[in-house]
Order: C-alpha cells, then structure tokens, then sequence
C-alpha cells in the first residue's frame, strides 16, 4: 500500500526505497514457491488496491442500481492484477540472494507487466515506470529515456534503483550513477532542435458535463449547444492567433449526445461553428449488425463525414462484458461495445495524418500506432467525468504523456473533464485546462521527431531486457547446480 504513494499524482518515489527492499527481505525469508508466491501477491494486492480506489467512483455513478458492487470491484480485480507481481516475485526466487536475486526480480516484473498489458484483453494501467512523470521540467527530463525503452523499461529500471538499499553500500554507488546518467541524458535529448511545426493550430474543447447529465435526454440539446459554442469561441481565437494555419477542433469521446454518423444537420451544426475547420467528435454510431461503438469522426466544413475511428481496446465490463467470464448478472446492456479493427492513420484534408486513442486505449504502450504507416502526431480524446476529482484521471494523463516520448509524436488532448492538454514530441505540457473546467484550449501543434529506438522496436526492447535480467539472474545458481551434480557422479 506505502508502494502505490509514488504512483501519479504524488510521484513519492523515495517510498519505493522502502517498499522495495521490504519485499526483497520477504522473498530471501519465503520457505518455498508457495510462500514466496503468496507475498508477492499480497504487495500486489496492496499496491493495485490503494492505486486503483478511484475506479469506484464510476460505479458510485449508478449507485442505484450497483450498490453492491462498490466494495466488490476494486478488490477483485486488484486480487487479479496481484498475481502477476506474484509471478514476479516467484521468479526472483529461483536466483542466489544479492544483485542477482534483484536482476531476477526486475526482469520478471517487467515480463509479467507485457503479459498484464495482454491478457484478458489487458489492463497496462499504473507501470512503476510512469512514477518519473513529475510535473515541470524534472519529469520532462526523467522520461525521455522513454524514447529509448518504452515506459516498461523505465519500470525495469524502477525496480533495480529502489532496491538499492538492499545491496547496502555497492547498490547506492550503482545507483547514483545509473540516476545520473538517466538525467543526463535527458537533458542532452531535450537540448535538441524543435522540429519544424506543420502549421496547424488545434482548438481543444472541455464541456464539463456531468456524467450524471451526460444521457439525460432532458440535457441532451444543452450538452450540444454548450459543445457548439466553444466549438465557435475556440475557433475564432485561432482565426485571431493563427490566422495562416489550418485548424482542427477537438471533441472529447462520446461528446455528442446525437449519433453523428446519420444526423447531418447536427454534422452541419458542428461544420458552422468550426468555421471551415475539420472538427473530430466523440460520438456513438452503430455498425451494419446494429452493435454500438465508442467512435471519433471526421466532419469537413461542408458537413460530410470523412472517416471514422472506432475504439478497439474497449474496458471490461465497463465498455464490454467479456464472453470468457461469465456473470449471473448483466452489467453492461447487450454486451457492449463492438471492438474496432485497430489503430488507424487518418489522412484528412489538409492536415498531417493523425492517429486517434479513444480514452483508456493511451495506457497501452507500443501497440497504438500503425508504424507501417507513421502519423505526424497523436489525439487522445476521453470522458473522464466517470471519476470524479480523484487519481484516476490524473494516472491517465500521465499515460497519454508517455505516449507522446515513446512514439516522437505530439498529442493533443480532449477530455470532457479533467483533463484537457497538448504535449509536443518530448512529452513537455504546452497548456492544460484542470478537473471541473469548462472551457477550450487553442494550442499550435508542434512537429514531430525522427523515429525514436522504441518506436521501431516496440515492445521486443523491454521484453529483451527482461528476459536478459532474469536469464543473468538465473543462470549462476544453474551452473552449480551443474557443477554440484558432476561433483556428486565422480
């Protein structure tokens, strides 16, 4: 539980110093796989149980009808996320006490956190990696190495410094080196020249709807209206600021209380108020089976849709009611969500092609860019009106920022509430509007960077890395096994 402390919003790193090594000391004193499994999974449990409290807030929203499962949901499933520290911890285990023993358990940290990212459709939420994503410029500084090895490997990195205590002397000079090195680096990548922008302005807006009012059929013309009108304030202080660039106009997900796909004179009302700018909206639209989907669509000037995004990781039964665990109850009505295909480079009308992340979707690192086809930046459009003033949204900021240095790209951020904002290619905050804002955020788009390392390797370098750890960390305690074996024969 102290471990979750240094997750976003609160980055107290130093308690991983602690955190750490006590569950280091726990696997030296296990008395076998069992017992060594168990406290694994009891940190876990901690960890994910304190870092995941915000999710009630979203059912607290239905309280009427899931009353009952408020003090259900975030222990189970942070009782199902405990497992894979679990396996982490299992196999530090199988490694000599010391250095080895917390090679081992690095690399298996970051091995179960890619299986975390894709099993059971995945939930890649909170890597130990994020906890560097301090506000200002020090975090801009910690997570360029991001460019490099992704955030899991920031994770794998996490995990070795914060058990620096538990090699006494040696492991504090380690340490100390690796931090150095880490900061300086950053600080020679942001030193680089600001790539050349593409002379776009994007005018972020940020209803402040309630969730709560969201559906109200009662409310739907006013949540319109309010869109609508910071739709047209937003564009004319681009016209103001930016009068020779494009613009584009962002709505967050679900934004739309109409379904846009087949309401043109609610496309026609967005067209007017954008003002000869292509606006991408957050809207339901059903597919040819008559399946809803979580989508962002593309309206020209003259009214026409011109392609359409839909979300393809969709929320366990928040979004879908997944088929492989059956409940007696139906939580989510007919289903769900259908999944789209995947990530999609959108090549709109003069503007550089773009690739869309519907809401959680920008938690999963290395798996939402086509890079066959590289976008010249991102957009990440959300509601997390769901969860209230908590962690929760601020956890998801810090995610969509990372994605930004990963992939060298710059993203533009919409959210209903909490918390809209744009990031250039190096991941540094250009302008945000807070939680229970309402509001709009003309930002000009920067470029983006040449092909960062993780970009074009994707998730094969944090693999590496953990497979490397472990291996290094397992293979001393083989060969005298070996050894004592051969001994034994003669």
């Amino acid at each position: 539980m102290l471990s979750a402390a240094s997750l976003p919003p609160f980055h107290l790193v130093f308690v991983l110093l602690f955190a750490v090594p006590g569950l280091i000391a726990l696997i030296d004193r296990a008395r076998g796989p069992a017992a060594t499994f168990r406290l694994g999974w009891w940190f876990g449990f901690g960890h994910h149980l304190v870092g995941l409290y915000w999710i009630t807030e979203a059912i607290l929203i239905e309280a009427a009808r899931f009353w009952w499962f408020v003090p259900i949901a975030v222990p189970a499933l942070s009782a199902v996320l405990a497992a894979f520290i679990g396996a982490a911890t299992s196999v530090a285990r199988l490694a000599p006490v010391g250095w080895r023993r917390v090679l081992a358990l690095a690399g298996g940290w970051v091995l179960a956190d890619l299986v975390r990212q894709f099993a059971f459709t995945g939930f890649p939420w909170n890597p130990w990696g994020s906890v560097w994503e301090f506000p200002g410029t020090a975090g801009d500084i910690f997570i360029q190495l991001a460019a490099i090895l992704g955030v899991h490997g920031l994770t794998w990195l996490t995990v070795l410094l914060a058990a620096a205590p538990r090699l006494r002397r040696p492991g504090w000079i380690a340490a100390g080196m690796v931090l150095l090195s880490w900061a300086g680096f950053g600080v020679w990548r942001l030193s680089g020249p600001a790539p050349a922008s593409p002379r776009v302005a994007a005018v972020l807006t940020q209803g402040n709807v309630p969730q709560g009012e969201k559906w109200d059929r009662a409310q739907m013309l006013a949540t319109f209206e309010r869109y609508l009108a910071l739709t047209a304030a937003g564009r004319a202080q681009a016209a103001a600021e930016y009068p020779r660039d494009q613009t584009v106009v962002v709505w967050p997900e679900t934004a739309s209380p109409f379904l846009l796909q087949t309401d043109p004179a609610a496309r026609q009302a967005i067209a007017n108020a954008a003002r000869g700018a292509i606006t991408l909206a957050g809207t339901v639209r059903f597919d040819e089976r008559g399946r809803p989907r979580n989508s962002l669509l593309a309206i020209l000037p003259n009214g026409a849709a011109d392609g359409v995004y839909d979300k393809w990781h969709l929320v366990p039964f928040g979004e879908t009611q997944p088929a492989w665990l059956p409940l007696p109850i139906q939580i989510v009505p007919g289903g769900g969500f259908a999944p789209g295909p995947g990530p999609y480079n959108w090549n709109l009308p003069e503007l550089p092609p773009v690739s869309a992340l519907i809401c959680y979707e920008a938690a999963y690192s290395g798996a939402m860019v086509d890079e066959r086809n590289r976008p010249a930046w991102l957009v990440n459009v959300t509601n997390d009106a769901w969860f209230g003033n908590s962690a929760g949204p601020r956890q998801h900021l810090a995610a969509a920022r990372l994605r930004a240095v990963e992939e060298g790209l710059p993203l533009m951020r919409a959210a209903n509430t909490g918390i809209t904002a744009g990031f250039d290619a190096y991941g540094r905050e250009l302008g945000r509007l807070g939680m229970g804002e309402m509001g709009y955020l003309v930002l000009a788009l920067p470029g983006a960077l040449p092909k960062p390392l993780y970009a074009s390797g994707g998730l094969l370098i944090p693999a590496g890395l953990g497979l490397v750890s472990v291996g290094v960390g397992l293979v001393p305690r083989r060969r005298a096994g070996l050894v004592s074996e051969t001994e034994s024969q003669n």
